[in-house]
């Protein structure tokens, strides 16, 4: 899970990494689903799964890496360095801040949907569709585009063999998204969801307020994106992440529909699908 890699030394890297990236997602696994951990039989990975316990992990910590993202994204990139320094690796070696962030991705959907559905079943599929594709799926979709440019494109080159190859880990760009993600998920799924009684009427009030949110969101977004790659000293151009935003800005006020797409579908931006079916019994 390194972020550097040396071209002689390929191989000890490449064994440190599998290592760690295993025990991050057990730990995930065993807090997630801890009565199923409990039934695996007697091995040297559950036996290992079943030491890691929620108290291990820094919750206080990420609830203040949280808060500082939506206010001061600079600081927590800022121990992003003090961890490489003393870790000697980039990405994070706690799940604590993926666990927390699904956690309250699932509370908000399921919000959505005890407000405006009336089938169990039907939420049940939306939460897991939301969960799956709004942040695991796309993230690793985001994660895997962003560490192939970086890699491919945005490294400086050594200026000699004796310098050591520095290379972005894909572990460090799933960090990256899901500290962007946060900040979006508080605008379009918490704010939004305070503000939809306003949201689903008809009128250009509504309209200019869900593109704004929207608008918002995403630009936060690619910003954090941009802090994420900005802080990594062995890359360069990483404006480059700054350019969505101009496109983002320049389309959301031509996109007249946006609100009633969002309305559609919570597979679609997040909300339940029965937003829609509570409009039109206002209409």
């Amino acid at each position: 899970m390194l972020p550097t890699t040396s071209r002689s030394r390929s191989s000890p890297s490449s064994s440190r990494a599998n290592p760690m990236f295993l025990q991050y997602f057990r730990r995930i696994v065993k807090v997630l689903f801890p009565p199923y951990i409990s039934r695996f039989p007697q091995s040297s990975i559950s036996s290992q799964i079943r030491k890691i316990m929620w108290q291990q992990m820094d919750v206080e910590y990420t609830f203040w890496q949280m808060l500082n993202l939506c206010t001061s994204p600079k600081v927590v990139y800022q121990h992003t360095k003090y961890h490489k320094q003393t870790k000697n690796q980039w990405a994070r070696d706690d799940p604590a801040f993926i666990v927390i962030c699904s956690l309250l991705l699932i509370v908000a959907t399921l919000a959505y949907c005890a407000t405006y559905d009336h089938s169990g079943s039907h939420a049940v599929v939306v939460v897991v569709s939301v969960f799956l594709t709004h942040f695991l799926i796309t993230g690793a979709v985001i994660a895997t585009c962003c560490w192939f440019l970086t890699n491919s494109y945005l490294r400086e080159e050594a200026p000699n063999s004796h310098v050591v190859e520095q290379r972005v880990e894909w572990l460090y760009t799933f960090d990256v998204h899901c500290n962007s993600f946060f900040p979006m998920f508080v605008l379009l799924y918490v704010v939004h969801y305070f503000l939809s009684p306003l949201l689903i009427t008809h009128g250009f009030i509504a309209l200019l307020l869900s593109n704004l949110l929207f608008m918002v969101g995403a630009s936060y977004y690619h910003y954090l994106n941009f802090l994420g790659y900005d802080v990594l000293p062995f890359l360069e151009r990483t404006t480059f992440f700054l350019y969505p935003i101009g496109i983002v800005i320049v389309l959301s006020p031509i996109s007249k529909d946006y609100k009633t797409k969002q309305a559609t579908s919570v597979e679609s931006q997040g909300l339940c699908t029965a937003y829609t079916s509570s409009r039109e019994k206002r209409v």
